[in-house]
């Protein structure tokens, strides 16, 4: 699906929405414009600003900033950033565009001009999703639509605001992903979920490590402390071999895969472990292959 441009105007993102005042661009100092305070990207990057704000003193404000009426002045609807970059270059005045919108209407087009530009972390992206819904009374597949993305994506989106609020801030901070949050979004108890997390973080685990170990979570493998007991599954498996192979077997799951280990002590012990394992068959013998 094909992204909608900022050019087409409110009324193409959200139907029935607020006009343009004037086609033209106009110049408005910057004192007379103000950030909105709903508007939902919340996390600024100072060094990204610094970096727009030497662009602008080379080359100048390309793309005019959205704004609204705000009784005697103006409120951005679309480039805060633009706007924050342009005070730090030292700009006076700054292009505008403006339109007449309600904040619902400037919360819907700001959403989907951060989430055209790829700016919003899962977890702002989440609650503009909620907020749309909410305020603007969208269903999911409306939404979808308008955002140009699929409705399941949006509905995994959402789904991140089931996580309990610290493994949220986690994310929002970027100490995990969100393909970490929907690993963890698969475990359905609580406090489980905050093990899973806390391993993520604290050992540095890929999202299918983390799958894997949402797998057994989810099943119900017992958690004392922080350590993942290996589920009764697993150890029925290895008493059975301990009793077919007459040595110690251990099965248990690691972070990448489940693992068997059998007990040997020598070659002779091992050539035996191998003729039960194939069942009685002609096997090549340890010594002759060298091992």
């Amino acid at each position: 699906m094909s992204k909608r441009g900022l050019g087409k105007g409110l009324s193409a993102l959200i139907p029935g929405a607020g006009q343009e005042v004037g086609s033209e661009i106009l110049e408005l100092s910057l004192d007379d414009i103000s950030p909105n305070p709903l508007q939902p990207r919340t996390d600024i990057n100072e060094e990204q600003i610094a970096e727009l704000a030497d662009s602008i003193r080379k080359v100048g404000v390309l793309q005019p900033i959205i704004v609204r009426p705000d009784g005697a002045a103006y409120q951005i609807i679309a480039g805060e950033r633009r706007w924050r970059a342009s005070r730090a270059a030292g700009l006076e005045r700054v292009p505008v565009r403006v339109m007449a919108t309600t904040e619902t209407e400037a919360l819907a087009l700001a959403l989907i001009e951060n989430l055209q530009r790829e700016d919003l972390n899962p977890i702002e992206e989440a609650r503009g999703y909620k907020r749309l819904i909410t305020e603007y009374k969208m269903t999911q597949a409306e939404l979808a639509d308008r955002v140009s993305k699929s409705r399941s994506a949006v509905t995994n989106t959402l789904r991140l605001l089931d996580l309990p609020e610290d493994i949220q801030e986690l994310l929002y901070e970027g100490k995990i992903t969100a393909g970490h949050a929907r690993a963890i979004l698969s475990v359905l108890d609580d406090d489980r979920r905050r093990t899973l997390c806390k391993k993520c973080v604290d050992e540095g685990l890929s999202v299918r490590e983390a799958e894997t170990i949402a797998k057994l979570l989810a099943a119900g493998a017992p958690i004392h402390g922080q350590r993942i007991v290996t589920p009764k599954s697993y150890k029925i498996v290895a008493r059975r071999l301990r009793r077919l192979l007459s040595t110690n077997v251990r099965v248990r799951q690691t972070a990448k895969k489940g693992k068997i280990e059998i007990d040997f002590h020598d070659e002779d012990e091992l050539e035996r472990i191998v003729r039960l394992l194939t069942d009685g068959g002609q096997v090549m013998g340890v010594k002759e292959v060298g091992v």
